[in-house]
């Protein structure tokens, strides 16, 4: 089966039993984890992938992941500075990144996706230690404690992943700590949002301190750097799991003074960052603007040129001059750009949860601003998208009826392949534009058909 198929089957068995959204939610409003981020915002039921959906999904991002590390060696002749400049890093934040280079680039991502009427269309790509969404599993476990759902799952035989389990694992394998070495990890945020998300680190840290991290939350402000270590008070700290973003660099003239010792740290070998900053140079939208540019496909296989097409829309940096159509017609870019507004989006290269989106097609959105916005971002860190346009899906609303809503989906990648999903959507009428919890969007959770049983061989 297919999502659209397991959908439609277990919306009609929910209707059938008159459950209301209050129900389906199951457990969640218990959870204290939860609660934390998502403030009782809960979709009434998960999103479903079927079995070959799921795994040419994951082949996609797979591919998608090498041909966008490959870029620096394939682009730049191995000049990791020379990319990071490409995509709008500062000579700060590229000294940063430098610093705290990792031996192999994380396989720790999230692909935020809207599903339209050709299949899953990606919107950015993120990489790294900060991504949401982490604690999906708990979702999955919370809606499966409604019977409707638990029956349904249990004979198509719909299962997830544990997406918190995969990303301790990843930070074993990545740091170089064996299981059962039980290291102290610092999951450090940085000092101006830290006081809002500090109870859901606390939460978040007795999750890992049950699968084998001694946890604690902080700020970076609260790390000391001295006799050849990290150290969070009395702790002697292995492993920092970085929450701060490299756009913190340039929050205040004070932000290098807090980051720099860390990152030096790092370098001298006295501490791991998880994940090390290079992450965030393949986050970029300004790296999907070279995966997406006709110039470059000769560099890439043909099973990635392929997942390409299938996921990544068109995508350019916004400069002057001609660019390729997805027909192959060349046209000049700020022209093309000014008089197909509708069907684009304006997006800063590196900031992240929509800060700095411009939606072409947004009520709010005039020519005049269109224009004055596109041509101020002209040789800047910035992209132009082609619009993706998501298929509507129906969730039980609190008398039982279904409402249209507009979904996101977060498809993790981990060490080891597929790494689950989460969901985040806000109801069409609300109209909004960019979708996540910061606007107030409500949270799910993503399952997927296990695979078949494999036949039996005949003797």
């Amino acid at each position: 089966m297919d999502r659209v198929s397991l959908t439609k089957e277990y919306l009609a068995e929910v209707a059938a039993s008159g459950a209301t959204a209050a129900e389906l939610v199951g457990s969640q409003p218990e959870s204290k984890l939860l609660n934390g981020l998502y403030q009782g915002r809960y979709l009434s039921r998960p999103l479903f992938l079927g079995h070959q959906e799921q795994t040419r999904l994951a082949a996609d991002l797979e591919n998608m992941r090498t041909a966008l590390v490959s870029l620096p060696d394939r682009l730049f002749g191995g000049d990791l500075a020379a990319f990071a400049r490409a995509v709008g890093m500062t000579d700060l934040q590229v000294s940063a990144i430098l610093r705290s280079r990792g031996a192999s680039v994380t396989r720790q991502a999230r692909a935020d996706m809207y599903a339209d009427a050709t299949g899953m269309r990606l919107l950015e790509f993120n990489m790294g230690s900060t991504l949401g969404g982490m604690d999906n599993a708990d979702m999955c476990r919370a809606l499966l404690d409604h019977p409707v759902l638990a029956d349904y799952a249990e004979r198509r035989g719909l299962t997830y992943v544990d997406t918190m389990r995969e990303q301790v694992n990843n930070m074993f394998v990545e740091s170089g700590f064996e299981p059962g070495s039980r290291p102290v990890v610092a999951l450090t945020d940085w000092p101006s949002s830290f006081e809002n998300l500090a109870p859901y680190m606390e939460q978040f840290c007795e999750r890992w301190q049950a699968m084998g991290l001694d946890a604690h939350p902080c700020h970076i402000g609260q790390l000391d750097v001295r006799d050849g270590a990290v150290w969070l008070g009395a702790r002697r700290v292995d492993i920092i799991s970085r929450m701060f973003l490299i756009e913190d660099l340039l929050e205040s003239g004070e932000a290098p003074s807090l980051m720099d010792p860390v990152l030096d740290a790092a370098h001298r070998g006295e501490v791991k960052i998880f994940t090390p900053m290079d992450s965030e140079l393949f986050a970029s939208k300004g790296a999907l603007a070279m995966l997406s540019d006709e110039a470059n496909r000769g560099l890439f296989t043909e099973a990635e040129l392929a997942s390409l097409d299938r996921i990544l829309p068109w995508t350019r940096m916004v400069r002057r001059g001609e660019v390729t159509l997805e027909d192959g017609e060349r046209v000049d870019l700020v022209e093309y750009a000014l008089a197909h507004q509708e069907d684009l989006a304006l997006k800063p290269t590196l900031l992240h949860g929509g800060h700095g989106v411009l939606l072409g097609w947004s009520d709010d959105v005039s020519p005049e601003l269109w224009r004055e916005q596109l041509t101020g971002a002209l040789d800047g860190p910035y992209v132009i998208q082609r619009r993706v346009v998501p298929e509507p899906e129906l969730f039980p609303d609190a008398e039982g009826q279904l409402r249209q809503w507009t979904v996101a989906w977060g498809v993790f990648t981990v060490v080891n392949g597929y790494g689950g999903a989460m969901a985040r959507a806000t109801t069409v009428e609300s109209g909004e534009g960019v979708v996540n919890v910061a606007n107030g969007a409500h949270a799910g959770a993503v399952l997927h058909e296990a695979a078949p049983a494999a036949a039996a061989v005949e003797e």
